[in-house]
């Protein structure tokens, strides 16, 4: 009987997730599985396989009890027949009629696809919060311009509002694949010892499954083929990946020499057991660790695919790991960011100050083409420019305008008023609407 893992249990308890702790508790996956043992029973009964009243008793009288299964799995060793004994204990003679003709897997995969299901129901809800908390700070720092960079150094300006738009872009994408993925995954099969369907009448599984709310398997063997589940958890693990992109963008962000965002720090808050002065992206450090796990969780899953023949149960210890905690600590890691986009702080002066160290020295491209535009050189232009900005930003008062402004080779070609126009940030901005009617933001 599977035990959720001591630090996701400790996640639940000291932050309060129930929504998606409680899919993965063993109370939840019991209940799962009883609610396909009644669909079998159900469908057996609509094709006059087994009486409408053994149902009927099955229906009233089945129940089960987490630590009675438990104990008896102590004996058995045999987790499944372990759960149908404890509920052939509440309903009796009727008994006899359950799990007819079913291997184990029929059972536990059908199951663990609704658990699936329900746990993407929960992401997509939580994630549509996130989506609404970047939309929202994309539109209110629409013009707030700051710097780009790429490769860590200053490249031409942007505005903040630009660069929440290609995470809500992003995370738009990976709405979309958790929509995709729910439907690859909500697919369950009764068909069997080896998946033939000998002992069991391949209608059951239909009827089952459009009682479940799931699709047949395509052609399973005696377990759903498990590239499904890699699938699933590639996807978390690619939102992972996404929040920690955004984490650590926060975090670089938030450095002493730069300070252009900053995590909310809520009154009371200590930042160092040492130093009093210190306020740490904590927030998004945790993001970023936790995503490694996720990761790795995502290679099991790869792992679990090759299996022996038409089954072996390799994959179901590793399962009994990767899918509640990265279930779970997907769900943490979307409320953490959330949170985080919708309290965090932004420092728009930090942004100009930055923006305009070393005189302007990141408008070096806008004077570039307004001496080529006067029929200069590209390469004498580029080695003008090029002489000067590097001029400017070798020195610690350096100032690329005032350089740039004393140049003969510019002054004989471009007015004050012209080159004032090169270093107007409003000219970096001016398709930026193209993108945000994209997103309809």
């Amino acid at each position: 009987m599977e035990r959720l893992y001591c630090g996701t249990r400790a996640l639940i308890e000291r932050y309060t997730l129930p929504e998606m702790g409680n899919l993965w508790t063993d109370e939840y996956k019991l209940q799962t599985w009883l609610q396909v043992e009644i669909a079998v029973c159900e469908a057996q009964a609509e094709l006059g396989k087994i009486p409408a009243a053994a149902v009927d008793t099955i229906k009233e009288k089945a129940n089960f009890d987490v630590n009675r299964v438990l104990e008896i799995e102590q004996e058995v060793k045999h987790d499944v027949i372990a759960f149908l004994t404890n509920v052939n204990e509440y309903v009796g003679d009727a008994g006899r009629y359950i799990h007819l003709g079913m291997t184990s897997s029929d059972m536990l995969d059908t199951a663990l696809a609704l658990q699936l299901v329900a746990s993407i129901n929960v992401l997509l809800g939580e994630l549509e919060k996130l989506i609404q908390a970047i939309r929202y700070q994309a539109q209110e720092h629409r013009y707030t311009v700051m710097i780009g960079r790429s490769h860590g150094i200053h490249a031409e300006p942007i505005t903040f509002g630009f660069k929440l738009a290609g995470w809500l872009a992003e995370v738009l994408r990976h709405r979309d694949r958790l929509c995709a993925v729910r439907q690859s995954i909500s697919v369950g099969q009764i068909s069997g010892a080896v998946g033939t369907y000998a002992n069991i009448d391949p209608r059951i599984e239909t009827l089952t499954c459009q009682k479940l709310g799931l699709e047949p398997d395509t052609a399973s063997t005696q377990v759903v083929s498990r590239d499904r589940h890699a699938e699933f958890l590639q996807a978390l693990a690619l939102l992972a990946a996404s929040l920690e992109r955004f984490s650590v963008e926060i975090r670089n962000l938030q450095r002493t020499d730069v300070l252009e965002v900053e995590e909310f720090f809520s009154k009371g808050q200590k930042g160092s057991s040492a130093m009093p002065h210190k306020r740490n992206p904590v927030k998004s450090e945790r993001i970023s660790g936790l995503a490694r796990i996720i990761r790795g969780h995502a290679i099991a899953a790869l792992e679990n695919m090759a299996l022996w023949h038409e089954r072996d149960i390799s994959h179901s210890s590793v399962e009994r790991v990767i899918f509640p905690d990265s279930c779970i600590l997907t769900h943490y890691m979307l409320v953490q960011a959330t949170g985080l986009v919708k309290n965090l702080m932004v420092y728009p002066d930090n942004m100009a100050r930055n923006m305009n160290r070393y005189g302007g020295v990141v408008f070096s491209q806008r004077v570039l083409l307004a001496l080529v535009e006067k029929e200069m050189l590209r390469e004498d232009a580029y080695t003008v420019v090029q002489s000067c900005a590097h001029q400017a930003w070798n020195t610690e008062d350096g100032d690329f305008h005032a350089l740039i402004s004393q140049h003969p080779d510019v002054t004989s070609r471009l007015s004050p008023e012209e080159l004032n126009d090169c270093f107007d940030p409003q000219q970096h901005l001016k398709n930026l609407d193209t993108i945000y009617q994209r997103l309809n933001i």
